[in-house]
């Protein structure tokens, strides 16, 4: 027979952002304590509203299971002493098996004769092991703490009440010297307390005091109020997935209104609208059926339609004050130009130990336009480029980005068009942000992914000059965050980038101008360089390559990014080939002879070749080395695949380690040509194959 267990953990308002992640942290540590304890259950429902962190486990065990195991013990001759009697170990290890030293035996084990007892220890009931639980829950972790009135304790928001019910039991419990009982709280102004008959009934029960605990159903509802009033209007809403999680996470009764706002405020840019209601009102912003923004918003109140009207009117209220700021810094930073901006950006500090925004710019300046020559982009790219990273950083010194953070970049845009700058240029200015996570969306275009890189590449080389490169899982400046968006965007663009010459040529450009660009970079990169190899390593690793392959392409001699992306790909692809085996063990043979030569130098005389072996792999090598330039890569490893046979042989036919030093010599320097060949495209000794 099966129970049903509930805890209930009722606390002041927890902030909404960490509502989700609290509770899911709690149910992996609830999972794993049962599991410990060998208390059986079919599942864990998850109940959370921001007074409230509860959790309901389904189809528990009434006990833990029975034990029943041999246990080994210390050797028979530390056990007892010559004469049969038991020693302080052999009894110590009765003692902890919990069976008396008459129920100790021996047996032999590789000759050696061991005492073992047969222990069987009965389940205790759940209702005796689950108080325990109270020493997991004050483990949870959190990004920041709370005190409260005159006790030690620390956690998310001071606890105020605690429900501990096995079926229709209060089982006894005690959390932060709070007692546990069968009575809840419901919702703060609608709801009064209530007593939960059973675990059973906790829903229904709290929905009664107008707190809806479900997380998932409080989201559904939200989500049909707001489609409905959108259909009811003939409107479209967009139901951001993440505004939607912490607005669910704001109320305990949720109902949906609409409220409106002045139509002149449309003329203020959609994005400046959109983050007022979003970001710091948390509102839903409306489209007509057509997709243009509209003078509405539906927001969510924690309550029910009681006087709904004077609801709307407050909130509107609210952003009224934030759209008059808006419009008032908009129309402020018309009337300033793109140059005054600059000028005053030599105000503006970067970092302390590096130096201003407008000399930071002076650098990406020269970074973008070396990089942009460097992978070809057009004449009117390159001129678009260099507008593009004179004024890429303009808008940190407006009004509106000093409101709103968010902004910067997106506002730059739209001023750069306001002020007659080129599309592609004001494009740039946006793009050069992206991406800003993880999995953030790429810049479209060529100027504005150049941009971005040389923007990343000299916040890396200008932290790492000044000793704050990220140390263990410590990235203040999200050093890590730049790396891997460098990569992303080589990856998506596909361009030829070779990062160490890159580098050395962009820090002999900094350092030659170090005067005017206000920093002179370390000449060694190559803390960078093992930098970047770390996030390379990452971004394969997210595109689920193996980490075999990972390994043989970016400790291979291969220093384009790109390409080290192809060659991943192709040996994930080859692995499933039936001749991909022989293929990778006969070239891994190739590179370990070949790195017995001494001597770089390679010198091939075929005068002194002895076999026919030696011959046909001389001539395929030769034919490979002549068109290596115009080969794809998988069309080099389709090549170096077709010498698989030829390898066969020549190491059948062929001993290279002989007495004769001219001919081993030579055998050293043809293996090493191919091994010349092979090194650069990956190195293969890491893959493992089966």
């Amino acid at each position: 027979m099966t129970q049903q267990f509930l805890l209930e953990i009722g606390l002041e308002e927890v902030p909404a952002h960490l509502v989700t992640p609290s509770m899911n942290q709690l149910e992996t540590k609830i999972r794993t304590f049962l599991d410990e304890n060998r208390l059986s259950f079919e599942e864990i429902e998850q109940f959370s509203t921001p007074r409230r962190f509860a959790f309901r486990v389904n189809g528990l065990a009434e006990k833990q299971t029975d034990i029943d195991e041999k246990a080994k013990g210390p050797a028979k001759k530390i056990a007892q002493d010559a004469e049969g009697n038991w020693t302080k170990a052999g009894l110590g290890f009765a003692r902890g098996q919990g069976v008396d030293a008459d129920a100790l035996y021996f047996e032999d084990l590789k000759g050696v004769e061991y005492v073992f007892a047969n222990k069987h220890e009965i389940g205790k009931p759940a209702a005796d092991i689950l108080p325990e639980l109270m020493t997991v829950v004050p483990t949870l972790n959190f990004p920041v703490s709370m005190h409260w009135a005159n006790y030690d304790y620390k956690f998310i928001r001071p606890v105020h009440w605690l429900v501990a019910l096995l079926d229709d039991k209060v089982l006894p419990m005690s959390l932060f010297d709070v007692v546990s009982s069968n009575v809840s709280r419901g919702h703060r102004f609608l709801g009064a307390d209530t007593t939960i008959e059973s675990a059973a009934s906790y829903e229904n029960a709290l929905e009664k005091e107008c707190v809806m605990v479900s997380a998932t159903k409080r989201k559904a509802t939200i989500e049909a109020q707001i489609n409905q009033i959108a259909n009811e209007n003939n409107w479209k809403v967009e139901l951001d997935a993440d505004l939607l999680e912490e607005v669910n996470n704001l109320v305990e009764y949720p109902t949906a209104f609409v409220g409106n706002f002045d139509e002149k405020y449309l003329a203020i840019p959609s994005e400046v609208l959109i983050t007022s209601m979003k970001e710091h009102q948390r509102y839903f912003e409306v489209y007509s059926e057509t997709g243009e923004l509209m003078n509405h918003f539906i927001s969510v109140r924690n309550g029910n339609r009681d006087h709904i009207e004077t609801v709307a009117k407050g909130n509107e209220k609210v952003l009224l004050a934030r759209l008059e700021d808006a419009e008032f810094f908009y129309n402020e930073d018309l009337k300033t130009t793109i140059d005054a901006c600059l000028e005053r950006l030599k105000a503006v500090t970067f970092h302390v130990k590096i130096g201003s925004m407008y000399e930071k710019m002076l650098r990406v300046q020269a970074i973008s336009q070396y990089l942009g020559e460097f992978v070809n982009l057009t004449e009117t790219e390159l001129k678009h480029l260099s507008r593009a990273s004179q004024i890429y950083k303009f808008d940190l010194v407006t009004n509106m980005v000093n409101e709103f953070p968010e902004l910067q970049g997106i506002i730059g845009e739209k001023y750069a068009l306001v002020q007659g700058e080129a599309i592609g240029v004001a494009q740039a200015i946006r793009e050069h942000y992206l991406p800003n996570s993880s999995d953030s969306e790429l810049p479209q275009s060529n100027i504005g992914a150049i941009l971005a890189i040389a923007d990343k590449l000299d916040t890396l080389f200008t932290f790492f000059t000044v000793g704050l490169s990220p140390k263990g899982s410590n990235d203040p400046y999200a050093l890590r965050r730049q790396a891997y968006g460098i990569i992303r965007i080589i990856e998506d663009k596909g361009w030829e980038f070779p990062i160490g010459e890159l580098q050395d040529k962009i820090v002999e450009i900094i350092n030659n101008r170090s005067t005017q660009f206000g920093i002179k970079l370390d000449d060694n990169q190559e803390a960078i360089n093992v930098f970047m190899k770390g996030r390379i390593k990452q971004w394969l690793l997210a595109k689920k390559i193996r980490h075999d392959i990972i390994e043989a392409v970016v400790e291979s001699e291969q220093k384009d990014l790109s390409n080290m992306f192809e060659v991943a790909n192709i040996l994930r692809k080859q692995m499933s080939e039936e001749d991909f085996k022989a293929t990778i063990e006969s070239l891994t043979r190739v590179l370990n002879l070949a790195a017995k030569k001494e001597s770089i130098t390679i010198d091939i005389n075929p005068d002194l070749f002895k076999n026919q072996s030696e011959k046909a792999l001389y001539a395929a090598v030769e034919a490979i080395d002549t068109q290596i330039e115009t080969l794809t890569l998988k069309e080099m490893f389709d090549e170096l695949k077709k010498l698989t046979p030829l390898i066969q042989d020549y190491f059948e036919d062929t001993m290279v380690m002989i007495d004769d030093e001219k001919v081993k010599e030579n055998r050293l320097s043809q293996l090493r040509k191919l091994a010349n060949i092979v090194v650069p495209f990956a190195n293969l000794e890491h893959l493992v194959v089966k």
